[in-house]
């Protein structure tokens, strides 16, 4: 499993204190993850090894934060588009939230669904040339017993000027159910809420790979400066 970036968490688990009113007042629930390995082909793209980090309104409750167990998913085949340069995949297959039993999170299946629409699978280019990913999705399954739908977003880690070739990472993560049949306003509000959650994210994630190439930019002129004065 990656670690869990601690920015990345922290933003996650700032955007879960922000949403805990909100959970309560409209009987939802929300799930935030980060981490983890994504794989795809045109058969389908798999997460794996993401660790829950919040909940905010499962059974009720309030905001939880930590190691809480896990997230993953799988889509349908893709159905348009390019995996580097971005397009949608088949609805059906699984999506599961699973908690580990840590900080009166039960340790069971949390929530279980599928994808009850076509998969948006988008590349974004940034301003210095480098890549992210975004999925996002609606979904329908279940929370507690109870039937509920839910809209996903899934960012990935910056690729650099590279694109998508069948594996990166997942930067963070945001699932939000309800327990009704939500109007599309409401759909669309969830998303809003995760996307902006997500740009913070994104900036995070930007910043930690622009100080990254600046290191290893002057650690090269160190070197090629140290083998001239050899």
């Amino acid at each position: 499993m990656k670690a869990t970036s601690p920015g990345v968490a922290a933003t996650l688990l700032a955007f879960c204190f922000t949403f805990t009113n909100s959970a309560r007042a409209t009987n939802t629930v929300d799930f935030s993850n980060s981490g983890g390995t994504l794989l795809g082909t045109t058969a389908g793209l798999t997460l794996s090894g993401s660790t829950l980090v919040g909940v905010v309104g499962f059974n009720g409750g309030g905001m939880v934060t930590g190691d809480l167990g896990s997230v993953s998913f799988s889509t349908g085949t893709m159905a348009s588009g390019f995996l580097a340069k971005g397009g949608t995949f088949q609805a059906s297959r699984t999506f599961t939230v699973t908690g580990d039993g840590t900080n009166g999170i039960p340790n069971d299946v949390l929530f279980f669904g599928t994808f009850s629409g076509p998969v948006s699978w988008t590349l974004t280019t940034l301003a210095n040339g480098t890549h992210n990913y975004m999925l996002t999705g609606v979904l329908v399954g279940s929370v507690a017993g109870k039937v509920v739908n839910a809209v996903t977003v899934q960012l990935t880690v910056n690729t650099g000027k590279g694109f998508f070739h069948n594996s990166t990472f997942i930067g963070g993560g945001d699932t939000t159910t309800v327990s009704s049949v939500p109007e599309p306003s409401t759909l669309s509000l969830l998303l809003t809420g995760s996307l902006g959650m997500l740009g913070i994210i994104r900036r995070k994630i930007l910043a930690r790979w622009n100080r990254r190439s600046q290191g290893e930019r002057a650690g090269g002129c160190r070197s090629a400066l140290r083998r001239c004065l050899s």
